[in-house]
């Protein structure tokens, strides 16, 4: 499997069913790299409610080639024929639930702790997402990310960087000093009314900063 970059969208599962599925075909048509759906479920729904919904989204993205993985719900992911599985904190039984997701995408949140980074890398997962380069009504529960963490990240270790939190259109290129591989969205694409237009704002000023960092 190609290395992972680009433009990553999260997705939240609670928005209104026919819109949801609306703004994430937008998405797909229009080339984002990576799909996961938040682990935000409406209350009412059943855990049948959400293999129906997960395969939904699976089904739709695999004309695309778009990899989409579970919010922290690894047996969701396997249910589902997930590519994978976000975590946003290590699980406690770690060692089977690797076991179980073997073949599949694993990535972990990481924050300014750089030891969790270098057990990522040791564990084999396929990237790291850190959490929050900016401050985000989305992401109140991570702590601001130290640019110098970043760096660190990359002299340490060779997985793919995601940087999330707060992340617009008119704040990316203030990270253009770091080292990274894509962005991770939520509200930046999922709350706009042309979903597909922001992604290619996105994935524009992404392709100018990798041109400039080459240069």
């Amino acid at each position: 499997m190609k290395r992972l970059e680009g433009v990553y969208l999260v997705a939240d599962p609670a928005m209104q069913g026919n819109l949801l599925f609306s703004k994430l075909q937008e998405a797909l048509r229009a080339g984002v790299d990576v799909l996961q759906l938040w682990n935000h479920w409406p209350p009412e729904f059943t855990h049948s409610d959400k293999i129906q919904l997960a395969k939904e989204v699976v089904d739709m993205a695999e004309p695309y080639g778009t990899p989409v993985l579970m919010n922290e719900d690894w047996e969701l992911a396997l249910q589902c024929n997930a590519a994978g599985v976000h975590f946003d904190t290590i699980p406690q039984d770690w060692p089977a639930i690797k076991e179980a997701l073997k073949g599949r995408l694993v990535g972990f949140t990481v924050g300014n702790n750089v030891e969790r980074i270098r057990w990522a890398q040791s564990e084999g997962a396929d990237y790291v997402s850190f959490c929050a380069l900016f401050p985000s009504a989305s992401v109140d529960s991570c702590e601001i990310v130290r640019p110098e963490t970043v760096l660190k990240a990359r002299s340490i270790s060779s997985l793919p960087i995601f940087l999330s939190g707060g992340i617009r259109p008119d704040n990316l290129k203030k990270l253009a000093q770091l080292p990274f591989d894509g962005v991770a969205i939520i509200s930046g694409i999922m709350n706009t009314e042309d979903p597909a237009g922001q992604i290619g704002v996105y994935r524009a000023l992404l392709h100018e900063l990798k041109a400039t960092k080459k240069n």
